[in-house]
């Protein structure tokens, strides 16, 4: 992109310098003609002494005049080749654009892409984990210890075998969590109101076992005000598809380090990673994650999508790409988008 843009410059200063030139050149030519017509009109006066005179102010004339059709001549063929040059270096440069910008798509599609099949699996994991024996019979009789501390010993198994996960959460019917699986490092989540949280909610209302929720990227302060996607999904009696809804089983995705991972691995060159930022946005634009600190979390970003699932346009030095998330299998995705900021 630079070297096209050079080409470019150079092209418009080959052209400057040429019609300055030529123009300097018609300039000495109307000079050395002005010479001409008071030589011949001091040879005229001096009658047949100034013959001489008048053969060389002639040949001086016609000098100017062949030196002026020679630079007018260059000029125009100057102006056209250059123009040619001109015209290809902007098509050049339109080109590289173009490929920039589709580039630019095609990586930030990649990581939208790559999060929403890490999440799809979050959604697999909720419904299976809602179906185990220890879950359904801690809700089957959320007043009964021993089976909270059962179930809580299960889910303390499971974030042993999955680094992705902050804390598994269980909570009866009316929203109060009765088992966790991580008590002595968040010992405040036990006992937690959850009744207003989306994901408790939306889960409660899911009309099978097939049915998940998702929650947008939000903070937990029971969980040391971490930063957490939150999935979640009915715990059913009997661990039916089809049973009555005895509890909800809500399980926190560490974001911030997922996510990073995620946006600092997109596949660039030394050059590019340089003068490019990643970023992941939520539904309402807001920056969820970002590969060089640059956009604060949760903060606003004016991204121009003209109405579409993907594109990429230009502001000022900086180009972006966009695509909005595809989905993946059962998971539809939450309106997120992968972004690429490249500058120069």
């Amino acid at each position: 992109m630079q070297s096209v843009k050079k080409l470019v410059e150079i092209t418009n200063g080959v052209t400057s310098v040429a019609d300055d030139k030529i123009t300097r050149i018609h300039g000495i030519t109307r000079r050395s003609r002005m010479l001409a017509l008071n030589a011949a009109i001091e040879a005229h006066r001096f009658g047949s002494e100034g013959k001489g005179f008048a053969v060389v102010a002639d040949e001086v004339k016609a000098i100017s005049a062949e030196i002026s059709d020679l630079a007018s001549s260059l000029q125009g063929e100057l102006k056209g080749r250059l123009d040619n040059v001109s015209q290809f270096a902007e098509q050049m440069n339109d080109e590289v654009a173009r490929l920039r910008g589709e580039r630019l798509i095609d990586l930030a599609f990649n990581a939208i892409e790559i999060i929403d099949r890490n999440l799809y699996e979050r959604s697999c994991d909720v419904r299976w984990w809602a179906t185990d024996a220890a879950m359904v019979d801690c809700c089957a009789d959320p007043s009964d210890a021993q089976r909270a501390g059962t179930a809580s010993d299960r889910l303390a198994v499971i974030l042993d075998s999955y680094t992705v996960y902050l804390d598994l959460w269980v909570a009866d019917p009316s929203g109060r969590v009765i088992a966790t699986g991580r008590p002595g490092r968040y010992p405040q989540a036990v006992g937690t109101d959850v009744a207003g949280q989306q994901w408790f909610r939306e889960a409660m209302a899911t009309r099978n076992g097939g049915e998940f929720a998702v929650a947008d990227i939000h903070t937990v302060p029971a969980l040391n005000n971490a930063v957490v996607a939150a999935y979640s999904t009915a715990i059913r009696e009997g661990g039916e598809a089809n049973g009555k809804v005895i509890g909800v089983l809500g399980i926190f995705f560490d974001w911030e380090p997922q996510a990073k991972a995620i946006v600092e691995g997109i596949r660039l060159s030394p050059q590019e990673r340089q003068r490019s930022t990643c970023l992941l946005l939520d539904s309402q634009h807001r920056v969820i994650a970002s590969s060089d600190g640059s956009k604060p979390l949760g903060s606003a970003y004016p991204l121009n999508i003209q109405s579409r699932k993907s594109g990429h346009y230009s502001e000022g030095h900086t180009s972006v790409g966009y695509a909005l998330t595809p989905g993946y299998e059962s998971y539809q995705g939450l309106g997120w988008y992968g972004v690429i900021e490249q500058r120069g």
